[in-house]
């Protein structure tokens, strides 16, 4: 062990710093300069690296990681975009910091105690997986360091909590539950030592007291449990944050006055914990430069105890306006499709949702790795109010070495007959539909209640999966317009069977691979895909039968609101069998290249 690993060992004084200006920290509400980051007092003095895995287990882990380096051309901003890129870049490290605390009790020690390491296998490792446990090949969680134990709560309820205590508790006091399973808040156990650090984060930051009213008196009589908004929990940075988003919009004013309110809005927002402002702001703004950012807390996917906490993101991208005109001018009336659904609540929707592709210029937090595309906001009465966005991130959709991989898993799922179908603007299409889906659909449950809430723990692979059959249900209808080619469509189609097949059997928790097998499963039974010889055979001339069928059973459990059918359905279609199942995966594992994805910018001289 290097002298420098010995100095990670010790990490109660550590500091990470996001940038490059003297640090200081106080209780001022806001300082222009850079707050520095502390590490927690509950893992000082621990050593994270007495049992951590060896450069040979790590290897097995590295030598199946695509490295990608995200380039970053600056030609095109202005001297002010280019400073902004600075400040946002400063903020999205602190998000970034955040994330990693939300995610596990020492995320943010084990950032600094990596950070004064020489074991670079053990750097990339964390990087890739963000956080200080490993999903293996083999598709098991397991810590490679020597940290606590990964618990379905992470880090934005009591470590120690069990879904049944907190379901005990709302049974026993029904009218806690909005504030308990807000959106944006930690739940805290309502202990004489918690109850009073959230006093003191009141008494340091007037503001906050100002901006969430009635909150004092609740942390202050709080029996059992309690609620933190994000902005109380992790104040100092919060604040860091807010700084830093007023600056780019000091810089970005006169270039682009759109973004610059946006980025405005944004920073009041995450002081209130409530994005109405900024995601009008966003949605409906006609952004005129070359910047635009995802910034805050918005997915659930990472809360594995009710699925309702967001985590923190900031994506960073260049708009590339000629392709951005040309995919807007593409989309056509989307109201048409709506009216196609399969459902009988069918509304009204904006048929003008602003669409645009993008360059990434960085990612922080949940946004990193290779996110190919992303609509906001996810709250129903904004979607209804004012819209929904979508961003493109063209430098993942149109990744060479990406697309490569995904031709390699495809062929070596499929029969010698399909291979060639896949094409270049397969996923490029289904992805983008796949974002206007999100937008289709039910957005309140029949009893005009919100769906995440009635789901919980199933909304999140309910929503993309209906969204998946939205894009194909989409590109069916667009071919038949003249919208799409022959050759599109069945490329498509192609990506939509790429789409679900999974080389091992995903954990419950992880909505993405539940989504993904129950869709396998149903075209298997449909008779959609069959399996011939080691290898799926496609129907294409099943798949509008097929995917209406499952479409419309989506579509009616997000609207019947009910969880208990929802989960009984996702029981019902998510077996695994390694006799058919496990033979597409051990195919597909034989000719990969890689698994992981590591992602470095350009940008931030990585």
């Amino acid at each position: 062990m290097g002298n420098v690993m010995r100095k990670a060992l010790l990490i109660g004084t550590a500091l990470v710093f996001t940038a490059c200006v003297p640090a200081t920290q106080d209780n001022t509400e806001s300082s222009k300069k850079v707050v520095a980051v502390q590490t927690s007092a509950n893992t000082s003095q621990h050593d994270f690296f007495s049992d951590a895995w060896d450069e040979t287990k790590t290897r097995a882990i590295l030598d199946k990681t695509m490295r990608l380096r995200f380039p970053y051309d600056d030609s095109l901003l202005s001297k002010n975009e280019k400073a902004a890129v600075e400040e946002l870049t400063a903020a999205g490290a602190r998000l970034h910091t955040l994330y990693l605390e939300q995610r596990h009790p020492q995320g943010r020690d084990v950032e600094a105690a990596l950070a004064e390491s020489d074991r670079q296998d053990l750097k990339d490792i964390f990087r890739i997986m963000k956080g200080p446990v490993a999903t293996t090949l083999d598709n098991s969680r397991e810590g490679f360091l020597s940290a606590d134990a990964e618990a379905p709560a992470r880090n934005v309820y009591p470590v120690d909590m069990q879904r049944a205590d907190m379901d005990a508790f709302l049974a026993a006091n029904p009218d806690r539950k909005d504030e308990l399973l807000h959106l944006r808040a930690v739940v805290k156990a309502a202990t004489p030592e918690n109850r009073q650090a959230a006093l003191a984060a009141l008494e340091a930051h007037p503001s906050l007291d100002i901006l969430h009213p009635g909150l004092r008196a609740r942390i202050s009589e709080a029996d059992g449990y309690f609620a933190l908004p994000y902005s109380v929990a992790y104040a100092p940075d919060i604040f860091f944050i807010y700084d830093r988003l007023n600056a780019a919009a000091d810089l970005t004013q006169d270039g682009d006055i759109a973004f610059s309110r946006y980025l405005r809005a944004r920073a009041r927002d995450i002081l209130a914990d409530d994005y109405d402002g900024g995601d009008a702001a966003w949605v409906t703004g006609q952004f005129t430069g070359n910047l635009n950012a995802q910034i805050g807390s918005y997915e659930t996917y990472d809360d594995a105890l009710y699925g309702v906490k967001s985590f923190f993101s900031l994506s960073l991208l260049q708009r590339d306006k000629p392709k951005s005109d040309e995919l807007a001018a593409a989309i056509g009336d989307i109201q048409a499709i709506e009216d196609d659904l399969p459902y009988t609540a069918n509304k009204k929707v904006r048929s003008n949702i602003p669409v645009g592709v993008y360059n990434i210029i960085a990612d922080y937090g949940q946004a990193r790795g290779t996110n190919t595309a992303t609509i906001l906001p996810n709250e129903g009465h904004l979607s209804r109010q004012y819209g929904r966005t979508i961003l493109i991130r063209s430098t993942v959709l149109r990744n060479p070495e990406i697309l490569a991989e995904a031709e390699k898993s495809f062929n070596a799922a499929t029969a010698d007959k399909h291979h060639g179908d896949l094409g270049l603007d397969g996923n490029f299409y289904r992805t983008l539909w796949h974002e206007i889906g999100h937008y289709l659909g039910p957005d309140q449950t029949k009893s005009g209640g919100d769906i995440d809430a009635a789901l919980q723990d199933s909304a999140d692979l309910v929503e993309e999966m209906k969204s998946d059959l939205v894009s194909l249900f989409s590109a069916r209808k667009l071919h038949a317009d003249g919208s799409f080619t022959d050759e599109q469509l069945r490329s498509i189609y192609a990506a939509g069977i790429l789409r679900v097949l999974q080389k091992n059997k995903p954990r419950r928790s992880q909505a993405y691979g539940t989504m993904k097998l129950i869709q396998w499963n149903w075209f298997l039974d449909t008779g959609l895909l069959k399996l011939e010889d080691g290898k799926m055979v496609i129907e294409y001339d099943r798949y509008p039968e097929t995917v209406d069928s499952l479409l419309s059973e989506v579509l009616d459990l997000q609207y019947q609101g009910d969880r208990k059918a929802t989960n009984a359905f996702v029981d019902k279609w998510t077996t695994w069998d390694d006799s058919l199942h496990g033979v597409i995966g051990a195919a597909m594992k034989a000719q990969e290249g890689s698994r992981y994805r590591l992602v470095t910018y350009e940008a931030l001289g990585e």
